[in-house]
């Protein structure tokens, strides 16, 4: 009887040590598997993670119903910023934003929360996302110690399955370990820890409408002005020779994406031209998009102006403006913002000049001018529609014109700071910054519209997006 008994404990407890592999191997998989690869080093001035959303499942899964978080330990008390540089989806379609979990860990004391419009499709049962490029990094330009990041690590050269980035399906946590502790859930409906990950964070996203077509939108997340993210969403930095202001002094030294907190987002494109009163010394800062896809419609930029000098003596006849222009002289287009706080040309300032152009070989034009101070923070905008262009700032009409001085030809956007001359010598140095840029295909918005547009695509999480037809 005992040798019976014997045998029979020693069945048992055989039988439940080999539990966990029974139960492993009939577990179907997860209905989400997330990889990932390490795109920079561990000490970088902007991280890298590349992801990829997998279908594990055997049903289709909506991209709009998946969050995925990249967690990582945030160095001193600097903020944060996300960008999107490639995805087979499309950035449009990508929205993130970091946040502060309510349960940090010391390797977990924030996340890059990633989630995707409807816009970016479905997923067949096996089918895969593609490569989602992103970049983290601090708008103050330090640079970031990624080896004590929590989903950071850098043996991960090529795509790889990764637990320590989770995934969410419809709100409920389905793949990856959270820095709690929570595993994600292999189950067949994924029930495992759902109400509990619902319950320890709400912030997870719901399915996002897509984009509306035929809008341009950019707060200027960039991490400077060598950012391979900046020339992938349309954008220039320019270096070449020539005007206006003084020739052939165009420099990216003047363009940089500090962090200003009076500014929507919390980081602003900033031009700066300096001089000491020598062409040799002068720089001058323009920002420009790399295409012409911009003909009729609305376009619109916060942007602040400044009446003084960053540093240095005042008095220079400085250009701070934000223009379309076209690149054919056959069917030149112009459309200028030009604010010159002391004034140029010899007129007196401070003064914004509101210009319509036909040709410029032959300085055929019409023009506003506006006496006043515009110091500070100002919606500029230009609607370019039915045969007539109207300039406005915050909401106030200025100017319209149409004729031969409405546009006939696709043009750039255009940001710059320059000197018409250089009155006098001793170092300074002046700046303009641009909160974001907006632009509406083909309609006519007013500032309420735009506002509204704006509003929701900051709510949205979106830095950046482009569903404007391509002319």
């Amino acid at each position: 009887m005992f040798k019976t008994l014997l045998l029979v404990s020693a069945v048992a407890a055989g039988g439940l040590a080999l539990y966990p592999e029974w139960r492993a191997a009939h577990q179907p998989p997860p209905q989400l598997t997330i990889r990932y690869k390490a795109g920079s080093p561990a000490t970088a001035a902007v991280a890298q993670p590349w992801l990829e959303v997998v279908n594990t499942s055997d049903k289709r899964v909506r991209l709009s119903d998946v969050a995925m978080r990249y967690y990582f330990s945030g160095d001193e008390a600097s903020s944060y910023a996300f960008n999107c540089v490639k995805a087979a989806v499309g950035c449009s379609n990508i929205s993130g934003e970091t946040v502060a979990p309510a349960d940090p860990t010391p390797t977990a004391d924030r996340y890059l929360q990633i989630s995707f419009t409807t816009g970016a499709g479905s997923l067949a049962p096996g089918a895969k996302s593609g490569a989602i490029g992103l970049q983290l990094y601090r708008p103050d330009g330090r640079k970031l110690d990624q080896l004590d990041d929590r989903s950071f690590n850098a043996a991960d050269t090529t795509f790889q399955a990764s637990r320590t980035v989770t995934a969410y399906l419809r709100g409920a946590h389905v793949w990856g370990d959270e820095p709690t502790g929570h595993a994600g859930s292999t189950g067949p409906t994924g029930s495992t820890g759902h109400a509990a990950a619902s319950a320890r964070d709400s912030s997870v996203p719901r399915p996002k409408p897509a984009h509306p077509r035929g809008i341009v939108f950019d707060d200027f997340h960039y991490s400077g002005p060598d950012d391979p993210a900046l020339h992938a969403h349309g954008w220039l930095v320019r270096t070449s020779p020539g005007g206006p202001g003084i020739h052939d002094t165009w420099s990216a030294a003047g363009v940089s994406f500090p962090a200003v907190k009076t500014a929507a987002g919390g980081q602003v494109l900033q031009l700066r031209a300096s001089t000491d009163g020598t062409k040799a010394s002068t720089k001058q800062a323009e920002v420009q998009s790399s295409g012409t896809h911009f003909l009729t419609g609305t376009y619109a930029a916060r942007i602040y102006f400044n009446d003084k000098p960053t540093s240095g003596r005042n008095g220079d006849h400085v250009n701070e403006s934000f223009y379309t222009i076209s690149p054919n002289n056959s069917r030149y287009s112009e459309l200028d913002n030009e604010y010159m706080p002391n004034g140029g040309w010899g007129a007196p300032g401070p003064k914004l000049d509101t210009t319509s152009w036909y040709s410029a070989d032959t300085g055929d034009r019409v023009t506003h001018k506006l006496v006043s101070s515009l110091q500070g923070w100002h919606t500029m905008m230009i609607t370019a529609v039915d045969g007539v262009a109207t300039y406005s700032v915050d909401g106030h009409k200025l100017f319209s014109s149409g004729g031969r001085y409405f546009p006939r030809q696709n043009m750039s956007i255009n940001f710059n700071t320059w000197f018409v001359d250089l009155p006098f010598t001793g170092p300074r140095s002046w700046d303009m910054q641009v909160n974001w840029f907006y632009y509406k295909a083909g309609k006519a918005q007013s500032l309420e519209d735009v506002q509204k547009a704006v509003k929701g695509l900051y709510g949205s999480g979106t830095h950046y997006i482009n569903t404007a037809p391509k002319h």
